[in-house]
């Protein structure tokens, strides 16, 4: 090929390129909704990483005795404590709301619209399940264990700002995640996507999936370690 035909060849491609970005199209088959949700995700993964990582810090650098968590979220049922039973039901019934979470999604782009309707609704009810507990788990320690966020009775004053400030940071988003689901459902319901499709039962899907994921690290440094 001549170096004029080479040159012709690269010029067009050029005003290709630049037409399809002038003409708003679309460079990539991902919906600018679920790309505003990942980057939203990613900003809120910087702010959870922090809190765990001030958590771990204030509890490395204290001099006092960090509480006990197995003894202070234990509950009892007529007998016994049982050690973060309560926790361990939160943390269930959320893991549970991303199955039913990912079965909305499957039936959303089936296009049933009833069964994702219900779906949803069932995963929004499980999220209030969460936060009803937490906020038992909150009064608990605030009225009857004296837990405060400038102080406790079990050791180090810093476990009560940081319980606080995580675990309330994280029901903030449960709570918001709630509302969400159940307004998309609602839309679902009345057919507001029909022609739109459903790519946001997905997106939902994914803030979703991301509350139950944080809950786990929570989980797993906060009153396991």
């Amino acid at each position: 090929m001549s170096e004029a035909a080479l040159d012709g060849a690269e010029s067009r491609g050029v005003e290709s390129l630049v037409n399809d970005w002038t003409a708003d199209k679309q460079t990539h088959h991902v919906p600018w909704g679920k790309v505003m949700m990942w980057i939203f995700l990613v900003s809120d993964t910087f702010i959870f990483t922090c809190f765990l990582t001030g958590y771990m810090s204030a509890r490395l650098s204290t001099t006092q005795p960090w509480p006990p968590q197995s003894e202070i979220f234990a509950l009892s049922f007529g007998g016994d404590p049982i050690p973060l039973i309560l926790i361990a039901i939160m943390t269930f019934i959320l893991i549970t709301s991303s199955g039913t979470m990912v079965l909305a999604v499957n039936y959303g782009y089936r296009k049933d619209k009833a069964k994702t309707f219900w779906l949803m609704c069932i995963t929004a009810l499980f999220g209030a399940s969460f936060v009803g507990m937490q906020a038992f788990e909150w009064t608990k320690l605030i009225v009857d264990e004296g837990v405060r966020p400038w102080g406790n009775p079990f050791g180090a004053p810093q476990f009560g700002s940081v319980f606080f400030m995580i675990t309330g940071f994280h029901g903030l988003h449960v709570s918001a995640g709630v509302i969400y689901l159940l307004t998309v459902a609602f839309k679902v319901k009345k057919g507001h996507y029909d022609k739109k499709g459903y790519e946001i039962v997905e997106i939902a899907g994914l803030y979703w999936h991301f509350v139950d994921l944080v809950w786990v690290f929570i989980f797993a440094f906060f009153y396991l370690l």
